[in-house]
């Protein structure tokens, strides 16, 4: 009974004590990886620590589920969001807007001191997303989806012409990157964390934008055309900043060219499909709509 109990407590520890293992385990993790190397007794201890805490979290996942089940159930707030898709979709276009925005100016100002159109090229790109977001922003937020058919599929075509625009700015990112070898230098810690961030946006997108099919709502699926975009780029800038991290010389400047320069080209060619697609899809919508009115 003894080592039942035992085992119970080490597999099942406290809640209290699991949420303290989180930042334990990562302070400790991280200052080996900055400090220590692989081999010496702190960060052995500190991956056995980190490896445990995952899978002590990983076993409470099915009541983690069932509690965040729960307590989207009882919640009134919580239901509302879920039940919702306007108001999630109108959170995520402020966010995104002001994100993008501040980003944009961020960027435009780093152009102004450092005198270089490679940061010009990156504000134009948010600032071009700024104004779609806004642009949508202002019908989800007086609409409801699919009450104004027309109107959604006129932005929804609008929003296919304004990626095409876009793609000028992203044509000019790549020609940075690829010819000058223009990039972003992060520790490595930093560029690990931008993965993942970039990542579960990435996947996020991808999920949002099949979802969000089943609204009929060409102005919901135009934001979520946005995001993907915005994804995919941040995925090829992810690209040239592992490059320059983890490259440590072994990667020649032709091979880092060759690689940039496919990845950017095949995001650009998808950029420039799903904008025709969004243009083609919605004159046809619209005129498809005209036809009972003559």
């Amino acid at each position: 009974m003894m080592w039942k109990k035992i085992g119970t407590a080490f597999l099942y520890p406290h809640t209290a004590l699991m949420i303290i293992l989180i930042p334990v385990s990562a302070l400790f993790l991280i200052c080996s990886m900055i400090y220590l190397g692989t081999e010496s007794p702190f960060a052995i201890v500190s991956y056995v620590l980190s490896a445990y805490t995952v899978f002590v979290w990983c076993l409470r996942i099915p009541r983690l589920i069932a509690w965040v089940k729960g307590f989207i159930a009882k919640n009134k707030y919580t239901r509302l969001w879920q039940e919702d898709a306007r108001l999630r979709v109108n959170v995520s276009l402020y966010g995104s807007l002001l994100f993008n925005t501040a980003y944009a100016v961020f960027q435009l100002a780093l152009g102004v001191i450092h005198h270089t159109f490679w940061y010009y090229s990156l504000a134009v790109y948010y600032i071009f997303l700024a104004v779609m977001r806004f642009f949508l922003v202002r019908y989800t937020s007086r609409h409801k989806p699919a009450e104004h058919m027309e109107q959604e599929l006129r932005r929804y075509r609008t929003c296919g012409v304004f990626l095409l625009i876009m793609n000028l700015a992203l044509a000019l990112i790549i020609f940075f990157m690829v010819y000058w070898n223009r990039t972003f230098i992060h520790h490595e810690i930093t560029t690990i964390a931008l993965a993942a961030y970039t990542f579960t946006s990435l996947a996020f997108a991808i999920a949002n934008t099949l979802r969000y099919r089943r609204y009929n709502s060409p102005v919901y699926s135009a934001s979520k055309a946005i995001s993907l975009a915005s994804a995919f780029v941040s995925m090829l800038t992810l690209e040239s900043t592992m490059l320059t991290t983890f490259g440590d010389g072994s990667i020649s400047l032709s091979q880092r060219r060759l690689f940039l320069g496919t990845s950017g080209g095949a995001i650009s060619a998808f950029i420039i499909a799903m904008s025709i697609y969004m243009i083609v899809k919605g004159t046809k919508k619209l005129n498809q709509l005209k036809l009972p009115k003559e």
